[in-house]
């Protein structure tokens, strides 16, 4: 009997012994395999590629394991923001220091590393002409980081193939002519408003910035959520929060799923947004799904949020928009309607406090098309000298200071063969300020450049001119943001002169988009 035990014993042992090595077999394989990946992705591939790149002619900045250029361009940018600058319009060596540094290192086209990722920067204007001409490369967007995943979600500026399509049919169709006309009324109202708060503040000196971001929420607020404006105000208050918390992360690099295991502060404080904003579209949708289905339609279906839940019944579109969907689009108007027109308007009204000259010019126009009486949607398309100041301010101070494109597969582009996974980024910044287009006074504020037109400047390149970006994915509201932009500045001539305040400070910086660090003060005199 003990030495049936002793046996039973030993089988007992053996079988423990044979299942840890499985076990520790299948530990070490699991390890392995995670390190080839790691391995692969930060150090095999950034070395093919960067290969396959020099082969052709592209160098760049060297590879450093991991983090890529990531660190130095930090401590660049870092460099170039840390004091401000006389008031010149030559900014791209303080807003993109590693790029002009670059450029005149290793040539106009240059290969760099955003940690494993690679990145082409395109400031030839005959390449750009040629990428320009690849229809894979003019609608395939480059993916999301982590950082631009949590601001917009699926919405219309990073969705890709079918789900696009839709979006882009959908958004085409809520700015078209006739609704942009209607929507005029509305900008009106909201500018109006904002000059009655002037009027009672009685104050003569005003951050400009500050004032334009409301007023443009209002008006935002309005187009996409009709009657539950102020509802929608909430959601833009948070989301403009949330850019704030997402702009810290955009030059992080982690290892894979450390953000989802590791929880910076930033990143409990960005969930917390993200599940308010949720929680608010997800009730507006349900209340307004509810008006639709009991028959009452007055301003249900008329503002961008009814006309996107309509499309839901739509069975012919390809691709049927779900319920994140739709808020997820609704948080991207945030920034394509919202944040955009306002920095349009904070540069222009700088501009324009400097170069009265073009303020009289401007205020005499208004008078002949207008007189005294609001805006008309019939008198926007007559301000041609407001045309010509809001595209020099467009080429000066852009908005969105690059565009970016996705390689898919492996693709020719000239002389060129681009490895699949490659990014492409096109700055504005050089081909807006480029002395061989714009002339030696490129750096200068000079709107009668486009006193033709802008097909009329830049017909022999076309990529000179990108404040909206180019092809099937150019801005689908860059119409609304001009249309909003002559109405405001139309009113506000109409009441005051106004010059810079001796408080300014310039100082423009990336915050997702271009805009002034310490504001934009300006004087108002009342006519």
């Amino acid at each position: 009997m003990h030495i049936n035990f002793h046996t039973a014993h030993l089988r007992s042992v053996t079988k423990m012994v044979t299942f840890l090595r499985v076990l520790i077999s299948l530990l070490c394989s699991i390890v392995l395999l995670a390190l080839f990946k790691f391995f692969h992705k930060f150090w095999w591939v950034p070395m093919r590629i960067n290969r396959v790149m020099s082969s052709q002619g592209i160098r760049g900045p060297p590879y450093s394991f991991f983090y890529g250029n990531m660190k130095e361009i930090s401590i660049m940018i870092k460099q170039s923001m840390s004091f401000p600058v006389d008031i010149s319009h030559d900014i791209f060596p303080r807003i993109q220091p590693h790029f002009d540094s670059w450029l005149h290192i290793y040539g106009k086209n240059f290969l760099y590393w955003q940690g494993p990722q690679p990145e082409l920067v395109v400031t030839e204007p005959e390449l750009l002409k040629q990428i320009m001409s690849v229809r894979e490369l003019t609608t395939r967007i480059q993916g999301t980081g982590p950082a631009f995943k949590k601001i917009f979600g699926g919405g219309l500026i990073f969705s890709q193939g079918e789900k696009w399509a839709t979006q882009r049919k959908l958004a085409t169709h809520a700015f078209n002519g006739e609704r942009l006309k209607n929507m005029v009324p509305t900008m009106v109202e909201s500018v109006d408003m904002m000059l009655k708060r002037w009027k009672d503040a009685g104050t003569k000196e005003k951050d400009v910035h500050e004032e334009f971001l409301t007023m443009t929420s209002e008006v935002i607020s309005k187009i996409v959520f009709g009657s539950n404006y102020e509802e929608g105000k909430q959601i833009f208050q948070k989301q403009g929060a949330l850019i704030g918390l997402a702009a810290k992360q955009l030059s992080k690099v982690r290892l894979p799923g450390f953000g989802m295991m590791f929880k910076d502060k930033e990143d409990l404080e960005t969930d917390k947004l993200l599940a308010s904003i949720q929680d608010i579209i997800t009730k507006m949708i349900k209340n307004r799904e509810n008006m639709m289905v009991s028959g009452d339609e007055h301003n249900s279906t008329t503002d961008y949020l009814g006309i996107l839940l309509n499309s839901r019944h739509d069975v012919n579109d390809g691709y049927r928009l779900s319920i994140q969907d739709i808020i997820d689009e609704c948080r991207t108007f945030y920034i394509a309607g919202h944040g955009t027109i306002s920095i349009l308007l904070t540069w222009a009204t700088l501009l324009l406090g400097i170069h009265t000259e073009w303020q009289e010019k401007a205020r005499e126009e208004v008078q002949q098309v207008f007189g005294n009486q609001n805006p008309s949607s019939e008198g926007i398309p007559r301000l041609k000298k407001m045309s010509m100041i809001i595209n020099e301010t467009l080429r000066l101070y852009p908005p969105g200071i690059s565009t970016t494109r996705k390689v898919q597969k492996e693709t020719h582009v000239g002389d060129l063969v681009l490895p699949p996974n490659l990014n492409l980024q096109i700055p504005a910044l050089p081909f807006h300020q480029d002395r061989g287009t714009w002339g030696e006074d490129a750096h200068l504020f000079k709107p009668e450049r486009f006193s033709e037109g802008v097909a009329n400047v830049v017909n022999s390149n076309p990529g000179a001119f990108l404040p909206f970006g180019y092809g099937p994915r150019i801005c689908v509201g860059n119409n609304f943001g001009i249309n909003e932009s002559k109405i405001t500045l139309s009113m506000i001539l109409q009441h005051y002169r106004f010059t810079l305040s001796p408080n300014y400070v310039h100082a423009p910086y990336q915050h997702i988009t271009l805009r002034p660090k310490s504001g934009v003060q300006i004087i108002f005199q009342a006519l």
